[in-house]
Formats: C-alpha cells, sequence, structure tokens
C-alpha cells in the first residue's frame, strides 16, 4: 500500500474547475500533513485549465491524468472502472473525492470494487495512533459522528464539500509532477443510458451572492411575495426553507437546505425561518446572515450576525422600503 491520500474528482464546475474540489484538498491536504502521508490528485477525464496551478497551491505531489474518450461525459460504469483501475496500481490509503450528486452512486460502488471501507457525508477528517477518524453529519445534519477506520486497509471517503471553506495554506506553491495513467475502459459498456437530460435557465441559488429565504413565519403563501420584493429589490434572489416548499408555496428549486440547494452568498436574510440543522446546512457558509424572528430564542439566531426579533411579515416591507430609500 502506498502512503497516499488521493482526491478524485472527475465532473468540470465553475470556471471547469471540479465542483468542490479545493474543499476536498484543503480537508485532505490538512490530514495529509498531520499524517506523514503524500498527497495526490487524480483527475479522470478532461482537466481544467488551472489544474496545475491549483495542484501546487494546495502541496499536491502528483497530479494523476485518466485521459479517454468515455469520460468525456459522466457515465457511471465507466467512471467506477477507471478509479477502480487506478486504486489498483497505486493501492491509495485514502481516496477522497466531493460529495456530488454522482459521487454517490460511485462512491460505494468503487470501494466494494476496491475492497476498501466507505464513509459518506465527511466534514472532518483527523489521524489518532495509527487510525483516521471521520466525523460525519447524520440523522439528516441533526449531529455529528465520528468513524473511526481501523480495519480497512484502504478507505473511500465523500466529502461534503459544499459545507467546507478552501483554505490554501500560506507560503509558495511548487508545481506537482504529472503522472499519465493507464487504464483499459474498452470493455466497458455502461448500463444507464440519459435519454433526456434537465436543462436549467436563469441564475442559480448556488451561485447567488444575495439571497433572502422565508419560512413558515410568512403565516400564509401569499406573503412569500414580501420575500420576492426584497430579493429583487437587493439584486439577489428569493429562497425557501423546506416546509414552504412541502406545502407548496414554493416550487424546489427554491429550497435551501440539506435536501436543498447549499448556497454560500455574501449575504443570506432568514425572515420566518426557525434554524434548523437541516436548513442550516445550506446556508452556514454565507459571509453574514441576517435573521427575522419573533421568536427570540429561535435557532436562527446563533448563527446570525444580525438579528431582528420581530413579524417578518411587518419587518419585510420597512426593509425592502428602507432598501429602495437608499438607492
Amino acid at each position: 500500500m502506498s502512503n497516499s491520500v488521493v482526491v478524485c474528482t472527475w465532473e468540470p464546475g465553475r470556471a471547469g474547475v471540479p465542483a468542490g474540489a479545493e474543499e476536498t484538498l484543503t480537508v485532505a491536504r490538512k490530514l495529509a500533513t498531520a499524517a506523514g502521508l503524500e498527497l495526490n490528485w487524480l483527475i479522470a477525464g478532461p482537466a481544467p485549465e488551472r489544474a496545475l496551478e491549483i495542484a501546487g497551491k494546495y502541496g499536491v505531489a502528483h497530479l494523476d491524468r485518466i485521459e479517454d474518450a468515455k469520460l468525456s461525459d459522466f457515465q457511471a460504469d465507466v467512471c467506477v472502472d477507471a478509479l477502480a483501475q487506478y486504486s489498483t496500481q497505486h493501492a491509495p490509503k485514502l481516496m477522497l473525492m466531493p460529495q456530488t450528486f454522482n459521487a454517490r452512486l460511485v462512491a460505494p460502488r468503487l470501494a466494494a470494487r476496491a475492497g476498501a471501507g466507505v464513509v459518506m457525508n465527511a466534514l472532518k477528517l483527523d489521524i489518532e495512533g495509527g487510525a483516521v477518524k471521520v466525523t460525519t453529519s447524520a440523522y439528516g445534519g441533526d449531529t455529528r459522528v465520528v468513524y473511526e477506520i481501523t480495519g480497512a486497509e484502504s478507505c473511500v471517503v465523500g466529502v461534503l464539500a459544499d459545507l467546507l471553506l478552501a483554505e490554501a495554506p500560506e507560503g509558495g506553491a511548487s508545481a506537482p509532477a504529472v503522472r499519465p495513467v493507464p487504464v483499459d475502459l474498452s470493455a466497458i459498456t455502461e448500463r444507464v443510458r440519459v435519454v433526456k437530460k434537465a436543462h436549467f435557465e436563469g441564475p442559480r441559488l448556488e451561485e447567488a451572492q444575495v439571497i433572502v429565504a422565508g419560512g413558515m413565519g410568512l403565516g400564509q403563501k401569499d406573503n412569500y411575495r414580501l420575500i420576492e420584493d426584497l430579493a429583487q429589490t437587493l439584486g439577489g434572489m428569493a429562497a425557501a426553507s423546506r416546509p414552504l416548499v412541502d406545502n407548496g408555496w414554493v416550487d424546489s428549486s427554491r429550497q435551501v437546505g440539506l435536501t436543498g440547494k447549499i448556497t454560500r452568498p455574501t449575504l443570506y436574510i432568514a425572515a420566518g425561518i426557525s434554524g434548523a440543522s437541516q436548513h442550516m446546512a445550506g446556508c452556514a457558509a454565507a459571509k453574514t446572515i441576517v435573521a427575522i424572528n419573533k421568536d427570540p430564542d429561535a435557532a436562527i439566531f446563533r448563527y446570525a450576525r444580525y438579528g431582528i426579533v420581530g413579524d417578518c411579515v411587518v419587518v419585510l416591507p420597512e426593509l425592502t422600503r428602507a432598501v429602495k430609500g437608499a438607492a
């Protein structure tokens, strides 16, 4: 077994950089440094133009590349086989991947193929006495569980990168060595065929810098317009907690939370939202959270930088008028 921690990515994100790559590299680098392990980054499929720059910034020793025409688009069977062949060749101690929707399909299957353990929903990794400890989100985000990896020779870990911040180490970056990884995918036939892909137009909550979100404190469906008015006035986007979606007040595309969109805006205004952990999982990375709730003991105030104790139905129109007056 090689003494390495490998971050595995294969899906291009914004600006071509795989979604969650830098956040996962942050976690992997800290663990590798503490454990005296080598940090490598495996990219299966097309690599972003900034791959070398990013790898150097996070202290990656080797930028491993699997290039094959079958990896140009995501295919679960192909991806699993490619990563399994890599695992056989290099036998890493840990294989970490940003926990995207597709990673949920790949990680358990890869672990089975590689004879490795698997832990999902990871938020933090530590090493104590030679054992790797993985802190995960559990029970819908209500609690944290720590798994100690002792029996498996290797382990596949899905990292909740959307809930973490990328933190490159200080100091100069060094260019990693690029290693082409030979694999044979000629015999792999994808068993799932996508006949039609969903097409979304317009801005996305995940990319919004200003978000105004409403909860059941709005009282009734018609009051959601107050959320939309303030969001429009601020040049942001309107969002909602899960109960509003479940009650049919808004479309699921507006839902923020563990089972909705994971956001990290500059400003997040939560109106009539109690602050349950499932919702906070979707907005905790916001730079500034403003809470409006008539319950002074609401959990949301523990997360907010600024808080207004009051009925959001009364407060929201006043905020909208104040913003318009200041424009």
